[in-house]
Parts: structure tokens; sequence; C-alpha cells
């Protein structure tokens, strides 16, 4: 049997594309954010793939996780993998700016979001992306499988493969819808990219690529603002960070 999946990580950081890889699978039953309590009826006789299960309650704080991590290990089956999804945070922060513009509308939100809300927009999208990607990675860094934005736009049927090994999922038995959702990724806008559906109202017109979108969106003093906010996940992950001015 094909693996149970649960794909976890920051907004804007390919979480909705990879979690449609698993969507595309007739074998597959696909949860998009899917409210935590769900979990508990869930019918898991045939493979599930979840991403980024929300809490009941958005007061509730796990510190950088959407769920209360012992209960998840106790719902999710013991036949599963995890997948931590990761961007570049210059370029994630390029693309959090309309969620977090919207009464900081990504989540989980940090647990001092609100005495954030009047700091400059970059700077609290920042300080959202390194919250995720260190206080919530580092809980769950033992256990994930990291799938990094560059690899699947650069080779996306490169990481289809491999997800398929992990998983046990027989490529060859699924190799037309595997292909579909590989030819579906550009890392430009063209008539063969179709974005994530979750994806659409975050989106922003001002980019012509993905990757590295961040030197068309922001200024050298953008990126000095935000650096001081960033340095530890982008450690986390081996992103190369510019240099300040």
């Amino acid at each position: 049997m094909s693996k149970h999946i649960c794909i976890l990580g920051c907004g804007r950081s390919g979480t909705s594309i990879f979690g449609e890889f698993f969507d595309h699978l007739p074998h597959y039953t696909y949860y998009s954010e899917p409210r935590f309590s769900a979990l508990e009826t869930i019918d898991y006789s045939t493979p599930v793939a979840i991403k980024v299960p929300v809490q009941d309650d958005e007061n509730d704080f796990f510190d950088g996780l959407s769920f209360d991590l012992k209960k998840f290990y106790q719902l999710f089956p013991e036949n599963h993998l995890l997948f931590w999804q990761v961007r570049h945070p210059l370029d994630a922060i390029s693309s959090l700016r309309v969620g977090i513009a919207n009464n900081w509308g990504h989540h989980p939100r940090p647990g001092d979001w609100k005495a954030r809300m009047s700091r400059p927009l970059l700077e609290k999208c920042a300080y959202h992306w390194n919250f995720i990607n260190t206080n919530g990675y580092e809980q769950v860094m033992d256990r994930v499988i990291i799938n990094t934005f560059e690899d699947m736009i650069y080779d996306p049927l490169a990481t289809a493969k491999s997800v398929c090994k992990l998983a046990n999922i027989d490529f060859q038995q699924y190799k037309a819808p595997v292909m579909q959702w590989a030819n579906r990724i550009q890392d430009e806008n063209n008539e063969r990219f179709v974005e994530a559906e979750c994806s659409k109202p975050y989106s922003r017109k001002d980019h012509a690529k993905k990757v590295g979108r961040w030197k068309e969106n922001l200024s050298e003093a953008d990126v000095a603002s935000i650096l001081p906010f960033i340095g530890q996940g982008a450690k986390n992950f081996n992103y190369v960070l510019p240099e300040a001015h």
C-alpha cells in the first residue's frame, strides 16, 4: 500500500502545488488544509494525503505548527511520510505579502503576531517565514523529508519520481497522472503552467520568474531591512543570502 502523506511548511512555498501531486493520483484522497479535528474521521483504508492541517481554534498556539504534534502522531497512521516544503526566504517573503497584509492571513501565526501588526509588511513576512522554518521545523526536523521549491520547479519529474519511490507509488502504473502534474509546473507563466488552486487568491503578476523573483520585487534596501529576521531559517536549509550593504 502507498504511504499516507502529510505536507508541512510555510505558506507560499509550494505546499499547494506539491499537495496537488497527490490529488492527481486516483488512488489517493487529498485534503488541502483540513481542520485538524477532521483527522479523527478520515477513512485511512486507502492512501490519504493532507496538506497543512489547521487548528480548529485560531487562538490555539503550537509554536510554528498548526496542530498538536503529539495528538497528530496518535491520529495519523504509522505508515506515513512527513514532507517539509521550503522555499528561499526572499522569494517566499515576496509571495507572502498578499496574505500577511490581510490581517496576517497565513497560518500558523506567531504567538506575538498582534503586537507586530504595526511593523512594516516585509518585516512581518520575514518574521512569519522564519518563525515557521525555525520553531515549527525544529519540532519535526528528525522526521521530515525536505522538498525544496527550487528542486520542484527546476525538475518536477525528478521530484515526482523520488516521491513515488519513497511513498511506494508505482510510477509506471500512474505515469500518466504523474506526467500531467509535472508538465504543469513551470518557472514562468506560459501556456503549460497551471497554478495551484489554493494559490490563486495570493498571486501577484509582478514577476517573470518564480525562482529568484525577489530580484524583481525587492530593492537593496528592502533586502537589508529583512536579513536580520531570516538568518536562522535560511541556515536550517542551506539557503545563501546576499550580504547586507
